[in-house]
């Protein structure tokens, strides 16, 4: 079993593509996951990119995504001292990326700039590690 950390923009592409993550991948992030997806349709919405149905069927289908979400006082230490390593005013990416050196494999975004701004801190995954055809690959 691979464990991923997926961070809200690569949540938001797996219910926008309808994407069914293969039971053998665990899905992890921290609890504000839940606070940036809803943030990011009704934004969305707001800004005439989609239609309120639209965005609620995602928010469902993010719902229902078996993702394991986790905050404990442990993950927010390390995203504290991340975020001071990596000269970052805000600590939100900073706990995906404390998760991913506490519990997971590698961390999956759909933004290249933090991406390559964790390079060797953590491994990262492309999106297409979680679709039902793709092989297991660490970048």
């Amino acid at each position: 079993m691979t464990r991923f950390v997926v961070d809200a923009g690569a949540v938001l592409h797996l219910a926008s593509e309808e994407v069914d993550v293969p039971a053998a991948h665990k899905l992890l992030a921290p609890t504000l996951l839940r606070s940036q997806t809803l943030s990011a349709l009704h934004e969305a919405v707001r800004r005439g990119e989609l239609p309120a149905d639209v965005a609620r069927d995602r928010l469902a289908r993010i719902r229902r995504m078996k993702i394991r979400l986790l905050g404990d006082a442990v993950l927010q230490r390390r995203a504290w001292e991340l975020a001071d390593q990596l000269g970052w005013d805000s600590t939100y990416n900073a706990e995906y990326v404390a998760l991913t050196q506490l519990q997971a494999d590698a961390f999956v975004t759909m933004d290249a700039k933090l991406a390559r701004s964790v390079k060797g801190i953590v491994a990262t995954a492309s999106i297409d590690a979680l679709k039902p055809s793709a092989r297991k690959r660490k970048t």
